[in-house]
């Protein structure tokens, strides 16, 4: 045989499973072409059913009914499926996720080019071969083997189970037959002589590049009579609800669930997610969240003048991630705080490079990190953190005007305009502090003055006790810091003294809670938040105002209309 010719064999198989036995009946017209590679399946959600001028449905944003999974979550959901000990790191190689916001998991930008629809495929090229060379891990996946021999009567049973776990759902009887048949035409496509394995390489090649193993596929059109809402069957809740708490299909529970109708009350739903959020997977989840958030992973990248800052080295920019972690992990996941807590808590978690620079006393180790309360007077909360101080400080000064757009931006969600091309840089520090030379520039009488001198930079202004790595300081260029200024909140003016009263104002304001909420709706739903999710909105920012944990918003968040059922779409 030539050596090319299994592959091809096998690829030709695939594709015509792929355009013909395995098509979405709910889905595409030209499904050949559009699951080789559309752009717009994860988009299509198609336009507004129902009676006419019910208002019901108004309450609930369009979704897509297709969305794909983000590298993250097929990664996560190949080890969890293929019961793997470790990541496989295959999707490291893959057409780069795009970023939509500030997360990377948005419906509408999840779309397969042909470069990725060709990661996919290789991929399930490698991982069929892997598991089938390796009895071991064959025989994790595989049912036990029948008394009589029967290898068909087993790959049937392996396609019904493996199968259910792929598709996140039963198969279909047609499904099942056309399966198969896949694997019935393994010993053609390979001839390795054992025709039972041959098979199980075709057919796993086949589940992993399925849409609906790619795509979590919501099949449910059936509308309630009372608003018009097409409820989830319990199979696509557990899916929407693994992926948004783990990042990760969903565990057997979950399908138990789904499959004696648990999921199908809010109750139901909320009892499984308090579960869920106990997993050490839902912190995986609420890091990658305030990772994206708050840009930790741009921390790795900083760059800051060694002959100004000796001590900032690869190690301490390492540790500045490692302690956003732990601050998260401890306020969120096991004290559980909420955005309050987030803001105004002087909890840390320091080695010995950390503690030089935040001035805490005591006895550390370059690896192990102790937690400590920062002094009181100089920090409080995620926004007085290293990190965040020297991801927004130039390489050698503070930078007032990046730490208030920060703020601006993603704790507040203001609106700002974009920047002007070819803007001019500060001018020299000659006797003046950073603050005086941000106003001269920006502040007022300038042409800047009405962005900068309202909104971005009284936040800057805050953070000036903390130089361009965030080390507490009471001078700046040899003058006396002045971190007072005021910003408008609550329809008012509201003026502090520091970082420190900032934090607070932040922590009691409505706004920084609603743009919480917001941004975790975002996350969750993987869309914007559009008009329609308003009076969620408001009720989770004042829910969190109050002193909401964050586990109990996520609950709320899960356990709405706008999580559990869709808005009717007519079919393509």
């Amino acid at each position: 045989m030539e050596p090319n010719r299994a592959p091809a064999a096998a690829r030709r198989m695939i594709g015509r499973l792929r355009a013909g036995t395995l098509a979405i009946a709910v889905a595409l017209p030209t499904l050949a072409g559009t699951l080789a590679l559309a752009g717009s399946l994860p988009a299509c959600i198609g336009s507004i059913g129902g009676p006419a001028g019910d208002d019901a449905t108004n309450t609930i944003a369009l979704r897509s009914r297709y969305p794909r999974l983000t590298h993250e979550q097929w990664e996560n959901t190949v080890q969890d499926l293929l019961q793997l000990d470790e990541p496989t790191g295959m999707s490291a190689s893959f057409t780069g996720d795009p970023l939509s916001g500030f997360f990377d998991n948005s419906e509408s930008a999840m779309t397969v080019a042909p470069g990725l629809w060709a990661d996919y495929q290789t991929a399930a090229e490698e991982l069929s071969k892997m598991l089938v060379s390796d009895p071991a891990k064959l025989e994790r996946i595989l049912p036990p083997a029948d008394a009589s021999g029967d290898d068909t009567a087993r790959a049937r049973a392996f396609i019904e189970q493996f199968g259910k776990r792929a598709y996140r759902r039963p198969l279909s009887a047609s499904e099942i037959d056309s399966h198969l048949a896949v694997y019935a035409q393994g010993k053609a496509v390979y001839a390795s002589g054992d025709d039972f394995k041959d098979g199980m390489t075709l057919v796993l090649q086949a589940f992993l590049q399925s849409p609906h193993f790619i795509y979590r596929v919501e099949r449910s059109t059936d509308a309630r009579v009372a608003d018009a809402l097409i409820p989830l069957d319990g199979w696509e809740v557990a899916t929407r609800l693994s992926y948004t708490l783990w990042g990760t299909m969903p565990d057997d529970a979950l399908f138990e669930a789904a499959a004696t109708g648990e999921l199908e009350t809010k109750e139901g739903v909320k009892a499984h997610a308090e579960r869920m959020l106990k997993d050490p997977r839902a912190l995986d989840m609420i890091r990658s969240f305030h990772r994206q958030l708050f840009q930790w992973d741009h921390y790795y990248d900083l760059y800051k003048d060694d002959a100004t800052f000796p001590e900032f080295g690869p190690e301490l920019r390492q540790d500045m991630v490692r302690e956003a972690e732990l601050f998260v992990q401890s306020e969120i996941f096991e004290r559980g705080g909420g955005l309050k807590e987030l803001l105004t808590s002087r909890v840390a978690f320091v080695n010995q490079r950390l503690a030089d620079v935040y001035g805490v006393e005591g006895t550390f180790t370059p690896d192990e990190f102790t937690e400590v309360t920062l002094p009181e007077g100089e920090r409080a909360g995620v926004l007085t953190r290293l990190g965040f101080l020297a991801a927004n400080g130039t390489a050698f000064a503070s930078d007032p005007i990046h730490r208030g757009v920060f703020v601006n931006l993603r704790v507040l969600c203001a609106k700002l305009p974009p920047p002007p091309n070819n803007v001019t840089p500060l001018p020299p520090a000659d006797s003046k502090t950073t603050r005086e030379r941000v106003t001269s520039h920006t502040g007022p009488g300038t042409c800047g003055a009405s962005c900068h001198g309202t909104l971005i930079n009284p936040i800057g202004f805050a953070f000036e006790h903390y130089n361009a790595i965030g080390r507490f300081r009471t001078e700046d260029n040899g003058f006396p810091v002045n971190s007072a200024d005021q910003y408008p909140l609550g329809g008012q003016l509201v003026s502090y003294g520091d970082a420190i009263e900032f934090s607070q104002v932040l922590a009691d304001s409505q706004e920084a809670h609603r743009c919480w909420a917001q941004n975790w709706l975002q996350f969750a739903y993987g869309r914007n938040v559009v008009v329609e999710d308003t009076p969620l909105l408001d009720s989770l920012a004042e829910s969190s105002r109050g002193g909401m944990p964050l586990e109990d918003l996520l609950i709320e968040i899960v356990t709405s209309d706008a999580f559990l059922t869709r808005r009717p779409v007519e079919a393509p």
